[in-house]
């Protein structure tokens, strides 16, 4: 997401109807975008067994998606505001389309993981892009935030989904199957947006902050590169302790070059306050969470427990049921009394639903199994609203859309990095050495869930 500014526009005036369908078309591609950040975790062990390549390899072919995104969110938001919403919008539909298809005919994982990445430059294009169409288009107050709310709700559901409608299309078509069905959902969002999605700008486009941008990248892809790649190297190697270095090296520049811009990328004065920092700790929180438990369980599922990748995706069901039915009743919790509760018990059901798959082996019955999996849901489910709402809060409106872009990257961030731990913590071994070398990733978890209602009630009033 990126700042805001409301211009005048063809998108004043337009019918209830049309500002629906437009909200509608927004929501398809966000959904689009967040389902391809899980959706493949269900498909790992299957293009393990296709392509090659060891748990190393498989994390990047998610982290390569991830990353990418996580980068270039604001950045894309500040060009659309310039160029035109519906004009990048259309353009990151194509390049994610097109990358979808060099994803489903991939012959390598070096292939498949380079496809990937141009995938995440597309879907870069359409989450802040379309938020910016919706609030545009919507301009009654009360309107604009139950559109924000549908927004949410979509959001969580898409990230919760990825492992059931995964599992489906796997056990039907193969893991090529997952990339396919962007295809259709593509084609009708283009035409859609042609139709009934009028072109806007920013009143006052904020400037491009290349160097920023860069050292985002190379700070964030360092991180996740050093978490994946250092069980190979050995985690006190030269290597790795260079590696070490260079994240804290660019980290302090980043801080100090953002700090002397007059339009940053992120702005560092924003951390000062305690509700925003927390927010975006918070956020990527809750993404680490999310995404250890998607790529431990899908190891689980599949290769300890032998399950089908499509009987693997149903388990997960509850997940998503818990995130689709929660995300909405948080945001009405958020408007009636603040986002403290929610987030609490966002916190609460995390903690819970780690702990119980702390003790799982691989004869834990499948309704214990279950109950984690929607405790978990529940808890992504009631913290993303709030989330939102805590970075947001006392700031002026002008930054209002700066807050939520870094919010949003650090949503991104949590789920490249829960890929990365999950993965550091997976031995390679048997059944035996899979399930010991998972406890601590669920531990992790759990932790998560404590950190969250911290910052409940450090940052949340």
């Amino acid at each position: 997401m990126t700042a805001i500014g409301v211009a005048p526009s063809p998108a004043q005036g337009l019918g209830l109807r049309r500002r629906r369908t437009i909200l509608a078309v927004c929501c398809l591609s966000l959904f689009l975008v967040g389902m391809d950040t899980t959706i493949v975790n269900i498909g790992l062990p299957a293009i393990g067994r296709d392509l090659g390549g060891g748990t190393r390899g498989l994390e990047w072919t998610v982290d390569a998606y991830t990353l990418v995104l996580a980068g270039l969110l604001i950045s894309s938001g500040a060009v659309a505001d310039r160029l035109g919403r519906r004009k990048v919008f259309q353009v990151g539909l194509v390049v994610f389309g097109g990358a979808s298809v060099a994803c489903a005919v991939a012959s390598s994982l070096g292939v498949l993981v380079a496809a990937r990445v141009v995938q995440g430059i597309g879907a870069s294009m359409l989450s802040p892009v379309a938020l910016a169409i919706v609030v545009n288009a919507i301009t009654d107050p009360k309107e604009r935030a139950r559109a924000i709310g549908v927004w949410a709700a979509v959001f969580g559901v898409s990230m919760a989904a990825g492992p059931v409608v995964g599992g489906a299309l796997i056990s039907a078509v193969g893991w090529r199957g997952v990339f396919w069905v962007n295809l259709p959902v593509i084609v009708g969002a283009l035409v859609l947006s042609a139709v009934f999605v009028p072109e806007s700008r920013a009143a006052r486009a904020r400037r491009l902050d290349l160097p920023g941008q860069v050292l985002l990248m190379l700070l964030v892809g360092l991180t996740v590169g050093v978490l994946i790649e250092g069980p190979r190297l050995g985690w006190g190697s030269g290597w790795a302790l260079a590696a070490y270095g260079a994240v804290v090296g660019v980290g302090v520049v980043f801080v100090v070059v953002e700090s002397r811009r007059g339009e940053p990328l992120m702005d560092p004065a924003l951390f000062r306050r305690r509700s925003f920092a927390g927010a975006v700790f918070g956020a990527v929180v809750v993404f680490v969470a999310l995404n250890v438990t998607l790529l431990l369980n899908t190891l689980y599922l599949q290769e300890v427990r032998g399950m089908s990748p499509a009987a693997a995706g149903v388990l997960t069901l509850p997940m998503a049921l818990g995130a689709t039915v929660c995300a909405p009743w948080a945001g009405r919790m958020v408007g009636r009394r603040g986002a403290r509760l929610p987030l609490t018990l966002a916190g609460a059901f995390t903690v819970l639903g780690g702990l119980v798959l702390v003790g799982m082996d691989a004869g834990t019955p499948v309704p214990v199994l279950l109950c984690a999996y929607l405790a978990i849901g529940v808890g992504f489910g009631f913290a993303n609203a709030p989330l939102t709402n805590t970075a947001v809060s006392g700031l002026p409106p002008e930054r209002a859309g700066v807050a939520g872009g870094t919010t949003s990257t650090a949503r991104q961030v949590g789920a490249a990095l829960g890929i990365a731990v999950a993965g550091a913590f997976v031995s390679d071994g048997g059944s035996g050495g899979l399930m010991a070398a998972a406890r601590p990733g669920w531990l992790l978890v759990a932790g998560c869930g404590g950190l969250l209602v911290g910052v409940a009630w450090v940052a949340a009033g």
